[in-house]
């Protein structure tokens, strides 16, 4: 088999890429996803045939070079097809997420002068449709699931399908014009658009070229073990540069298969279901795990809850040693395989995760206990860094070294270096091209060629960096003590009990936190011990609720110095929510909207 690593000269673009490995691995399969239960499967060619169909429709239907293509929906196999059918034009994907509210949706149709829109079904339609009388530059909406739409009159409108059959006309009257097409890629052409989550203001789109992407994925590449023999998930939002790489850059560069997954509550299922060998999770998504496999077990039978509580300290001492002394002796060894036999692997196997080679968690900070209760069951979680202007990863783990807690070194070809605050710069070929139409936005964070990431870290002494915070979220205390919220709201989140966790205290002279509880866990908690609720509201509302919380908290505050602790916490009576501009689409807390809508509840915790 052909290695798929090729020289980027040779293969310097995405569509370049597709068009390698339909000649290499034609027939293999490319693409999968469920549809009435059973999983279909896309070859390379037919991965190819349908990016080729969307290109050369949307391009009779008005889609010009350089013209910006959005795509507003879920993940699918259509959300690629348009992707790439895009940039063979020589156009330039902005991706929308689903979960954005019409005004959202019509911000970024809006500023990315987009002039034609993909959308999932009619949910997704009827946003644009809402705004569309603002949106004078759109001249089309494709559908891809038209149930509910067939009795519209926008002109606008037409099906993902009616699309395709116009290609199709058009690839049998213009044979070769496609390949052609492909051809005049060029590596500095603008691919995508990425608009970052807006925690610190507005959304910006980050444009990010084919020369930035593939020099990024051939970095990956020298230090992740990732070939055409993989499988992996897409359930991340496709517009975030995160599961933009796993599922668009690294899945051609590598030509491994994608599988998509049902959606985000049946995450787990499908994981089952597909064995995956690379998985990436956010931290939210591995806590989540974590706090199931704690709660099935304590449903379990006696036997496993025995075993379970027999082989998990074991695990655990074994990585602490590992992690103290970077080894641990044979007879450890010999101990951690038999528990690997009888507890390790099972747990493994139910999370779907037996089969992945590399996992990798990124986009926010995670605890250092969530990464030792998976390397306990043999499972090295990879944490990466990087920002959506580098092209997703700036930093990783190198070979089969994890320092927990730390994001590793940089990637090959990548430069960084620490501000005299601490602020971690960097600069390279996976350097963004700046942000569109917002040259002040670019040249503020970019600084003699070097882009500042707003993050504050520190190095230790072999060279592997350690993230603090981020540089506007620091904590000065009435005392002067700078303390990193993050560290102390990921330990919080450790608790099964806990979904969220917001520190406060800047200027104050002791530290609070606004608390979300996990609704699922903390709902069978109330089952077990006959209390009775109807709502989120009275849940959290009730005393013996918030005791649970108050124990976890104290535990949490064990790990910490006196002055780093939570002195007092609140519980919201409410689920934090991305409609209500409270977090972001992958699950980070808009920090300064939260404090903002909840300065009445802050202030009373200081008795103001």
């Amino acid at each position: 088999m052909e290695s798929t690593r090729n020289s980027i000269d040779t293969y310097d673009t995405l569509p370049r890429l597709l068009a390698r490995n339909r000649r290499h691995y034609g027939k293999r399969v490319g693409l999968r996803e469920k549809d009435l239960g059973v999983w279909q499967e896309v070859s390379w060619d037919q991965y190819y045939e349908h990016v080729k169909h969307f290109c050369l429709g949307a391009l009779s239907l008005g889609l010009h070079r350089n013209d910006k293509l959005a795509i507003l929906g879920d993940n699918c196999r259509e959300w690629l097809y348009a992707d790439l059918g895009t940039q063979a034009a020589g156009a330039v994907t902005v991706g929308i997420y689903a979960t954005n509210p019409p005004r959202q949706v019509q911000y970024v149709l809006d500023h990315s002068d987009s002039v034609m829109v993909v959308v999932k079904d009619q949910e997704q339609a009827d946003k644009v449709l809402e705004v569309g009388g603002s949106l004078p530059l759109l001249k089309k909406i494709i559908v891809i699931d038209m149930k509910g739409l067939r009795h519209y009159d926008d002109p606008r409108i037409l099906s993902f399908q009616q699309v395709e059959d116009v290609g199709k006309a058009m690839a049998l009257e213009k044979p070769g014009h496609f390949e052609e097409l492909v051809s005049q890629t060029r590596a500095g052409d603008v691919a995508l658009m990425v608009y970052t989550s807006g925690t610190t203001g507005p959304p910006k789109g980050a444009m990010l070229t084919h020369r930035n992407l593939l020099s990024l994925a051939a970095a990956f590449s020298q230090e992740a073990p990732i070939s055409s023999e993989d499988e992996a998930v897409s359930y991340l939002p496709l517009c975030h540069i995160a599961e933009r790489l796993m599922s668009v850059v690294l899945a051609l560069y590598a030509a491994y298969t994608v599988n998509f997954a049902e959606s985000l509550e049946t995450i787990q299922e499908n994981l089952y279901e597909i064995a995956p060998t690379i998985f990436v999770g956010v931290p939210r998504i591995w806590e989540k795990m974590h706090s199931a496999i704690q709660i099935r077990m304590k449903d379990a039978s006696w036997f496993k809850r025995r075993a379970y509580a027999f082989w998990m300290p074991i695990g655990r001492n074994i990585v602490e040693q590992e992690i103290q002394q970077g080894r641990y002796s044979l007879l450890q060894r010999m101990l951690y395989r038999l528990g690997y036999l009888c507890m390790y692997r099972y747990l493994l196997d139910k999370m779907g995760l037996l089969r992945v080679r590399l996992a990798l968690s990124g986009s926010a900070p995670i605890s250092p206990e969530i990464l030792k209760f998976y390397r306990a069951l043999g499972l090295r979680i990879t944490e990466v860094y990087g920002q959506t202007e580098g092209s997703g990863v700036s930093h990783i783990h190198h070979g089969r070294d994890r320092k927990v807690g730390s994001v590793g070194k940089p990637l090959p070809g990548v430069e960084f270096k620490l501000a005299e605050d601490g602020e971690i710069l960097f600069r390279g070929d996976t350097l963004f091209n700046g942000y569109y139409k917002e040259p002040e936005s670019t040249e503020a964070v970019m600084s003699d060629g070097w882009m500042r990431t707003g993050d504050v870290g520190i190095l230790d002494g072999e060279g592997y960096l350690y993230i603090t915070d981020r540089k506007k979220d620091i904590i000065i205390t009435a005392g002067g003590k700078n303390i990193a919220p993050s560290e102390i709201e990921n330990r919080l989140k450790c608790s099964p009990y806990i979904n969220q966790a917001i520190v406060v205290g800047d200027a104050k002279p002791y530290l609070s936190a606004i608390i979300q509880i996990e609704l699922d866990t903390v709902s069978k908690w109330a089952m077990d011990h006959k209390i009775a609720y109807t709502t989120f509201k009275s849940l959290a509302g009730h005393r013996d609720v918030f005791e649970l919380i108050k124990q976890e908290v104290a535990e949490a505050n064990k790990e910490f110095a006196r002055v780093e602790g939570i002195k007092k916490f609140v519980l919201l009576e409410k689920e934090l929510d991305h409609d209500d501009d409270e977090l972001t689409a992958t699950m980070k807390v808009r920090r300064k909207s939260v404090e903002r809508k909840f300065s009445d509840v802050i202030n009373a915790m200081y008795g103001r």
